[in-house]
C-alpha cells in the first residue's frame, strides 16, 4: 500500500483519524494556503477559506472514492471554497465581483503579508481582470507550476480547453503589459 492509500485509510479509520488528519494538515496547509491566497488575494480571507477547506476535507474524506489523487480532490475543494467565498463577499460588500477583485488586488500594497514589489502588484491586478476560468488556469499553470493533467482533475475541464484558456490568458496579459509600457 502506498503512502497516499495508507493516509486515506487512516483518515477513514476512527482510531487513526486524528493523527492522520494532523499529518494531512501539516503536509498540505501551506500549498493549499497559497493556492487559496492566489484566488482571494487577502491573507485573513485566505486563512478563513483554508480553515473552511480543511473542515470540508475532514467531513468529506469518508466519502472520498479515490477516483483522483487526494491532493487534487483537496485542491478542488479549496478552489470551490475560494470561489464561493468571493461570490458571497461580492454580494455582501461590493456592487460586482469585478469591482471587488480590483479592490482586493489594489489593496495588496497595504497588505503586510504581501512581499511583492510594484511590478508584482500590477501583474496581480492584470491577472485579477481575467475571466474566472482563465485566471484560475493561469495561476495554477504559471504561478503554481501545475501540470495540465492536474489542473484538469481539479477544475473538471479537458486539457485541451485548459491549454486554450491558458494561451488566451497569456495573450491578454501580454497585451495589457504592452499598453502599460507605452505610457
Amino acid at each position: 500500500m502506498n503512502k497516499e492509500s495508507q493516509l486515506i485509510a487512516d483518515l477513514k479509520n476512527k482510531t487513526t483519524q486524528n493523527k492522520a488528519f494532523e499529518t494531512l494538515l501539516n503536509q498540505y496547509k501551506e500549498p493549499l494556503y497559497w493556492h487559496i491566497r492566489k484566488i482571494v488575494l487577502n491573507h485573513a480571507d485566505a486563512d478563513d477559506v483554508l480553515q473552511n477547506t480543511f473542515v470540508k476535507i475532514f467531513r468529506g474524506v469518508k466519502s472520498f472514492k479515490g477516483d483522483s489523487k487526494l491532493y487534487t480532490w483537496m485542491y478542488r475543494i479549496a478552489t470551490n471554497e475560494s470561489l464561493n467565498f468571493l461570490k458571497v463577499k461580492a454580494k455582501k460588500y461590493f456592487s460586482s465581483s469585478e469591482k471587488m477583485i480590483k479592490t482586493l488586488a489594489n489593496n495588496l500594497r497595504e497588505d503586510p503579508y504581501f512581499d511583492g514589489d510594484e511590478l508584482q502588484i500590477k501583474l496581480q491586478v492584470l491577472i485579477s481582470n481575467l475571466p474566472e476560468k482563465q485566471k484560475l488556469v493561469f495561476q495554477m499553470k504559471y504561478e503554481q507550476n501545475m501540470k495540465y493533467k492536474e489542473i484538469s482533475e481539479i477544475l473538471g475541464t479537458s486539457t485541451g480547453a485548459l491549454k486554450a484558456s491558458y494561451h488566451i490568458a497569456v495573450t491578454k496579459i501580454k497585451e495589457e503589459i504592452k499598453k502599460i509600457q507605452t505610457f
